[in-house]
């Protein structure tokens, strides 16, 4: 009876008024979206039914990490921690690492369901410099915080790496770079080290560009090759995004949606169109007026995120929404620029849209934790015990 009680307080002590339901209903519209493309793209009532599971199986994730305070879950960011980057590691030194026919092993097979440990990563990584952040905060301008912080991130980064998922990779750097930035670090720090980073950034483009190169895998590099001299690179190593092109122009202004006949849709003869290529068939069924529309719902959870990290009641949950908003931000800019040709082709699932029910609900959970930072008491209330010093 005690711990109910208490658990009630702990759930009136919340601003319910700032619950934002516009948040939960944007999500919702772009995953029943991507149910509905999905449907659309392999031909089957079965794919909008198994969407659907997901979508409210999503909403029930949204819910429950909606009302548990996210100070509460960063006491166990350790174990988190731990627990998913030692998943990552198993894609590739266990029996359980799964492939799924691409090379690269990216996945844990439980046989009931496959599991893509990088999507939680993403999000355990934000929370755990959320927690160094706040802790260390009155002794953030040191080089020891910037490569204790850089750790942190690159523990898990080399195991996602070494699956050969390059992409996730650099969404979780983006996400270090952006919490750094954000942090109150200060440019006695980050300056210096900027100008050691990006001259070496910039030995290392070069460096992959030169023959019997070691860093990327031959296809990696083809892609790269293929993205900065297309009139020079081989039709096959360009062929999904020339095509992905092609396939979205088709749909003009208004898209194909209506027309009925999906046996010639351009989208096709583009692989992964499920997952890292989902704008093209987006493009193609709803036209330019549709991507508008669509890309302003993606546009509102990403502005929302860093709307919420302005009102954080604490430095904490500023932090927290900060990583979660560049997350969203910079993997719907990369699935989109590589389905538009604008960046090299490499996969990353488009938040919400994508097939793949780790990524979506991941994507959840970070929307949950988001809500339950906009509900929080105003900065100054007497529940000071909540926030970690």
């Amino acid at each position: 009876m005690r711990e109910r009680l208490q658990h009630w307080l702990e759930l009136k002590r919340y601003n319910w008024k700032r619950y934002d339901l516009f948040l939960v209903i944007t999500v919702l519209i772009l995953t029943l979206i991507s149910g509905y493309i999905l449907s659309v793209i392999q031909g089957d009532a079965f794919s909008f039914k198994r969407q659907l599971i997901g979508v409210f199986a999503g909403l029930f994730i949204i819910f429950i990490f909606s009302i548990i305070d996210y100070h509460d879950l960063c006491l166990y960011i350790p174990i988190i921690y731990i627990v998913t980057t030692l998943m990552a590691a198993a894609t590739k030194f266990s029996p359980l690492g799964d492939d799924q026919s691409t090379g690269s092993y990216r996945w844990l097979d439980f046989k009931i369901i496959e599991f893509q440990p990088s999507e939680v990563c993403k999000l355990a990584v934000i929370l755990a410099l959320a927690v160094f952040f706040a802790k260390n905060r009155d002794n953030l301008k040191n080089f020891k915080c910037f490569f204790l912080a850089s750790a942190i991130a690159l523990v898990p980064t080399f195991f996602i790496l070494i699956q050969s998922d390059l992409s996730s990779s650099v969404v979780i750097l983006v996400i270090l770079a952006m919490m750094l930035a954000t942090s109150g670090m200060g440019h006695r720090v980050l300056g210096p080290v900027a100008a050691v980073i990006v001259p070496v950034i910039g030995f290392v483009f070069w460096y992959i560009l030169q023959p019997n190169q070691k860093l990327l895998h031959g296809y990696q590099l083809k892609r790269i090759i293929g993205w900065l001299r297309p009139e020079e690179a081989a039709l096959d190593v360009m062929y999904q995004q020339n095509n992905s092109i092609l396939s979205i122009a088709s749909g003009r202004l208004y898209g194909k949606l209506l027309d009925g006949n999906t046996a010639t849709r351009n989208y096709s003869k583009v692989d992964v169109i499920e997952s890292d290529f989902i704008w093209t068939p987006i493009s193609e069924e709803f036209g330019f007026i549709g991507c508008l529309i669509i890309l302003v719902l993606l546009s509102v959870v990403i502005l929302k995120s860093f709307m919420l990290a302005k009102q954080a009641r604490d430095y904490m949950g500023m932090m927290i929404a900060i990583g979660i908003g560049s997350m969203f931000c910079f993997q719907v800019f990369f699935n989109v620029g590589v389905a538009t040709r604008l960046l090299p082709n490499t996969g990353l699932p488009l938040p919400f849209l994508s097939n793949g029910l780790t990524s979506l609900l991941s994507n959840m959970m970070s929307v949950g934790i988001l809500l339950n930072i906009g509900i929080q008491p105003n900065r100054g209330s007497n529940n000071s015990n909540f926030e970690i010093h």
